[in-house]
């Protein structure tokens, strides 16, 4: 998957705010301060076009991103940040889980973890969630260059467990030294080929 143009459309919290085009769209959820912001600004190889911050909790809105008109990237709210008011973290919830349930052509979701840290409640809570509505989803553990190889495969393998997906269905990223980049873009290009391909199939 080749990405040459990149626009921020807008940002929204509720479904009559969403973009109204129909392009096979992929988000992106994590805790806060997990890495997603610096990820995805990698996978469209711009330095900030998905702003980032010192400050964890600060995606409070579900923002919207079109690549090269065929495909959108959506970058959803972090959760899981004590300091954030208790007023904002219960609206984020039902903002999310609305969006997930209702966006049509929404195609799949990257899960992002830090590779240092054991998912959580909210983690597998997502992926069952996931996976009893038959939505495809990818695990990417960011800040891979922080451990050693031995320790990223250690860590890996413990995650890998917890969440119950196979190791293939796991990704190592760093947002440093760019690994894993072609092998995210290549899944979200084959979830997208397949979509087209039954899409094709129906008509």
């Amino acid at each position: 998957m080749k990405i040459r143009d990149v626009q921020f459309v807008k940002s929204a919290v509720k479904p009559d705010q969403y973009p109204d085009y129909a392009v096979p769209e992929i988000a992106f959820a994590g805790r806060s301060n997990v890495g997603k912001s610096s990820m995805i600004n990698t996978l469209i190889q711009r330095k900030d076009l998905v702003k980032t911050s010192s400050r964890p909790g600060c995606t409070q809105l579900i923002n919207f991103f079109l690549i090269d008109e065929t495909v959108s990237f959506v970058d959803l709210p972090g959760y899981g940040y004590a300091k954030v008011s208790k007023k904002i973290r219960a609206a984020w919830q039902p903002m999310v889980e609305n969006y997930l349930t209702h966006r049509s052509n929404l195609l799949g979701l990257v899960l992002i973890i830090d590779i240092r840290r054991d998912p959580r409640e909210e983690e597998r809570n997502l992926a069952r969630w996931l996976i009893s509505h038959n939505m495809p989803f990818l695990v990417v553990l960011t800040k891979a260059d922080k451990l050693s190889k031995t320790q990223q495969q250690k860590r890996a393998g413990a995650i890998s467990s917890q969440m119950n997906r196979n190791s293939g269905e796991v990704i190592l990223f760093s947002a440093k030294t760019r690994v894993g980049r072609e092998a995210i873009l290549d899944e979200i290009d084959n979830l997208i080929t397949w979509y087209e391909g039954g899409t094709e199939d129906t008509d």
